[in-house]
């Protein structure tokens, strides 16, 4: 089987063990389907996911042109604190931002190695979680916009890590730990406009199992544009990483707007 065309971060569904695609204009491929198989990989170029254009990717598979006019890459997606819709104020686009920054998120705790604080709209649970390889996952608040979260997230990293492992992650060492104990830790931290939101969110202890048949020992990291051709057997799927038999892993969000060939 090939498969040919631009990477976008694989599409997930929530299963035991959670199902992944990759999505092609032409196609799709469950990758889990993939799982003990070799699998062949070419990088062919660039194509930017807003403009279409064969420009070399800057960040978040757009062109430099693109990441730094869209407002799909505002510097508020990376730093939700920065969000200013609520106000009415715009960044680049004010209807855009409205869609996105006014709708519920949800600040969360999650285990990939060890305990980590984090924001997502809630329409993104629990894709958010899958994306960053997460064992383990409990909502902290939810809140009705984005800078709510923002600025809860930001009081809480003065506490605990926003930041995973990903080797750790990778290698599925996962630390033991009772979120629900930490998130009753947790109301005090919270700002005093957030507080209120904290009681109305269930505690509820969500439990993601990946389709991996082996984990690393050693890991190395795929460059696709100073490797441009690899080759080797699927063992594991986490976060978005493939991994491979001999410890090569592919974050294949890393290089979204990249054009390649899949051949199993």
């Amino acid at each position: 089987m090939q498969y040919e065309g631009v990477l976008t971060k694989m599409q997930t569904e929530q299963g035991v063990p959670v199902q992944y695609f990759m999505v092609f204009n032409d196609g799709f491929l469950n990758v889990n389907q993939a799982l003990g198989r070799e699998m062949e990989i070419t990088f062919m170029g660039f194509q930017c996911l807003n403009c279409s254009k064969k420009k070399k990717i800057w960040r978040m598979g757009f062109c430099y042109d693109c990441f730094y006019s869209i407002p799909s890459a505002g510097d508020w997606i990376m730093r939700p604190e920065l969000s200013t819709a609520h106000l009415g104020v715009a960044d680049r686009d004010i209807e855009y931002e409205k869609r996105v920054q006014l709708q519920p998120h949800v600040v969360y705790l999650a285990s990939s190695n060890d305990m980590k604080v984090g924001v997502t709209r809630k329409t993104q649970v629990p894709t958010r979680w899958i994306d960053q390889g997460a064992s383990f996952a409990m909502p902290i608040v939810e809140v009705p916009n984005r800078y709510l979260a923002g600025i809860t997230e930001v009081a809480l990293k003065a506490h605990f890590s926003d930041k995973i492992n990903w080797k750790k992650m990778l290698q599925n060492k996962v630390a033991d730990i009772d979120l629900a104990a930490r998130r009753r830790e947790i109301l005090p931290l919270l700002p005093e406009e957030v507080q209120p939101y904290f009681e109305t969110t269930a505690e509820t202890l969500h439990t993601i199992e990946y389709p991996v048949l082996q984990y690393p020992e050693k890991i190395r990291s795929l460059n696709l544009a100073t490797t441009p051709f690899y080759s080797g057997k699927l063992v594991g799927i986490k976060g978005q990483y493939l991994i491979f038999e001999d410890g090569t892993v592919l974050n294949v969000r890393s290089y979204e707007g990249f054009t390649v060939r899949i051949s199993i």
